[in-house]
């Protein structure tokens, strides 16, 4: 084949679009057992970041306009939808286990099962690989050690005291909802930054296009880089 996609989520349903549109052979590999990504494995509650609209991939536009912010189930169903409309070729619970160069191209290993391709389009994220800092004393603590990929919802933490460690996205998410279950303290390096209520994916994708285009013309994009700072 021409190219081999690692990973099934919302980067290689979207390699996949392209690929099938430039007419080249390929297939999509996906260690998970369905469709959706990270997405399958996200806490209850979460949504997307930006509105339906600037959430579509390529191709097709994801129901719920301008207004709806896709919860998690929404946009499963989305991304499953999206590889059967496209008749995209997934390979699910294959995990590609070794790359190596063959000849003038490139040779997969999915267990006892060997592909070859032209060229391989790293598409995983980071779900399924949590990176879990190592700090002293963390093998001698008794009570409950969850990385934010296995957090799914805050009622399992009620009446407990519970710390939270990470000033990102996550970290923000969940000590908003546990907090209200729980006795919690949030712990971050640096002073964590909020945006404005009204500035979401949608705001940062119109200022990213906007200062894209200018330099396209060869010209300095107006005002801040970013909707929130000041001149």
């Amino acid at each position: 084949m021409d190219v081999a996609v690692v990973g099934g989520g919302q980067a290689g349903l979207t390699v996949g679009y392209y690929l099938r549109r430039a007419g080249l052979s390929f297939a999509i590999f996906d260690a998970g057992g369905g469709p959706g990504g990270a997405w399958r494995h996200g806490w209850d509650s979460l949504t997307a970041f930006s509105p339906a609209l600037y959430s579509s991939l390529p191709g097709w536009i994801m129901p719920g306009g301008i207004e709806k912010y896709p919860s998690r189930d929404e946009t499963v169903e989305y991304l499953s939808r999206y590889e059967e409309r496209y008749a995209l070729p997934m390979h699910r619970a294959a995990r590609i286990e070794e790359v190596r160069r063959e000849g003038d191209g490139l040779a997969l290993r999915i267990g006892a099962v060997r592909v070859r391709a032209r060229a391989v389009v790293s598409a995983t994220g980071t779900w399924s690989a949590p990176r879990v800092p190592d700090y002293p004393g963390r093998e001698e603590f008794r009570g409950e050690q969850l990385h934010s990929s296995r957090y799914r919802s805050p009622e399992p933490f009620a009446a407990k005291r519970v710390l939270v460690v990470g000033g990102g996205n996550s970290g923000a998410q969940i000590i908003a909802e546990v907090s209200k279950v729980a006795d919690a303290i949030w712990v971050t390096l640096e002073e964590p930054e909020f945006l404005p209520d009204d500035v979401d994916g949608r705001i940062l994708f119109e200022r990213a296009s906007a200062r894209y285009a200018a330099s396209q013309r060869g010209e300095k994009a107006e005002g801040p880089t970013l909707p929130w700072a000041t001149s």
